[in-house]
């Protein structure tokens, strides 16, 4: 995976409110998380999360390398010391988006709530949109997609549709001392190279108004 590119997000003017940015190939889309060494060291070593990664429970993956690091804090909050570049199969990761439901009831978009309640408690993923960030984690007006997974969802992430693991930590603190640095452009060059990942409108309705 390359992770040391040159790269930027879009313009905010011209950038639409929703839409995936993300590091991909062809067939491999890049997401973020960030884990407790016992965890995260073991995964990067191992090309899979361990025993002790929970299966049963709710795991979140993150296209915005940015927004991972607003999450975690450039990797310095408790438990979340290790952040891993997870490269998964695009076609698994598109089977999350068309199962999915939207984290929240939206008026318009969800014929009343208990509708979503139900659409809800089977889906075995869920989106929510939360505001982009800069250098500074500073918010932005477009937003970012996280991805929670559970389930058929979350056991297939780990069995089938992960493709390698990265330790990217030291690339966090690299980025991180150039913002503290006050140097912006060397910041910006070492970022993953996100670009607009190509979904079809289609496949993101039900997500968002």
């Amino acid at each position: 995976m390359a992770h040391a590119r040159t790269g930027d997000h879009s313009d905010p003017v011209t950038e639409p409110t929703y839409r995936i940015r993300a590091l991909h190939t062809d067939r491999t889309i890049t997401v973020y998380q960030a884990y407790a060494p016992a965890i995260g060291l073991a995964a990067a070593r191992d090309g899979r999360f361990p025993a002790e990664w929970k299966r049963d429970r709710m795991t979140w993956i993150k296209p915005s390398f940015l927004w991972m690091m607003h999450r975690c804090g450039w990797g310095g909050k408790e438990g979340q010391e290790t952040v891993l570049a997870v490269e998964i199969t695009r076609d698994g990761f598109e089977w999350a988006l068309r199962r999915a439901c939207l984290s929240h009831y939206e008026r318009g978009l969800h014929t009343d709530r208990a509708t979503w309640q139900r659409l809800l408690r089977r889906a075995p993923a869920r989106v929510q949109w939360d505001p982009e960030r800069d250098l500074r984690l500073q918010p932005l007006a477009h937003r970012s997609l996280q991805l929670g997974l559970t389930g058929e969802a979350a056991q297939r992430y780990a069995d089938e549709w992960i493709v390698s693991i990265a330790d990217v930590t030291p690339l966090a603190r690299a980025v991180h001392a150039h913002v503290r640095d006050g140097e912006p452009d060397l910041a910006r060059q070492l970022l993953p190279r996100e670009r607009p990942y190509p979904v079809s409108g289609d496949a993101l309705a039900h997500l968002h108004r």
